[in-house]
């Protein structure tokens, strides 16, 4: 069983870099923004919170992302292993998180802020079916408008200059002590993740000792 951390900025590729190693090694991936984008959508009591909370650029409390993520860890559905992205964020949740549960390690996806807001700023999110694009590297077929359902394009409500300068400073301030504290009692890796995707995924493969990335 393998059971994995990824931390980085906004934008580093945490997700989509996640999501090729539960694939290719059979582990669960468990975003803890898409939990929370998920009750927003629903407009769940829960969702009402959180999209007040995103909008204002600010992290989710710890004790409601600490909830969520017990909540969906015991589900149990992780039988060889997980990848959790999102959390934690700050020294409390990481201290949570170690007691709570066992890890192999930590993948620290380091991004230069200046990178981080190109990145950002070209997030768009289809209104419709909820597909995700990055005018960069997933451009849509039709200008502003989503390949699958022709839904319209919209940035995403935390995704503007003044609220991603909030997001930054408090990633800093906050996510940056989480890393030292797991160098301190975990196995960290930190991966540039300014290269592609691909070139970045088999770059954590080599640092943590797994069978390559195939394409």
């Amino acid at each position: 069983m393998r059971k994995y951390v990824i931390v980085g900025v906004q934008g580093s590729g945490k997700g989509t870099q996640s999501l090729l190693l539960a694939r290719d090694l059979d582990l669960v991936h468990i975003s803890v923004g898409d939990v929370f984008r998920w009750h927003v959508q629903n407009r769940t009591k829960l969702g009402a919170l959180v999209r007040r909370t995103m909008a204002a650029g600010e992290l989710v409390g710890d004790d409601l992302a600490e909830r969520v993520v017990r909540e969906r860890l015991d589900q149990h559905d992780w039988n060889h292993g997980f990848v959790i992205d999102g959390f934690p964020r700050n020294r409390r949740q990481a201290e949570f998180f170690l007691e709570s549960y066992d890890i192999d390690g930590v993948i620290h996806l380091d991004l230069p802020d200046a990178e981080v807001r190109r990145r950002v700023l070209a997030r768009r999110l289809c209104s419709g079916c909820g597909l995700d694009y990055n005018l960069i590297a997933h451009r849509p077929e039709r200008e502003g408008r989503c390949d699958v359902c022709g839904g319209e394009l919209v940035s995403r409500e935390d995704d503007s200059e003044e609220v991603l300068a909030e997001r930054l400073r408090l990633h800093h301030e906050k996510t940056d002590p989480v890393l030292e504290l797991f160098r301190g009692k975990e196995f960290v890796v930190t991966v540039d993740a300014r290269a592609g995707v691909d070139q970045v995924q088999q770059a954590i493969r080599e640092r943590l000792g797994l069978p390559p990335h195939r394409p």
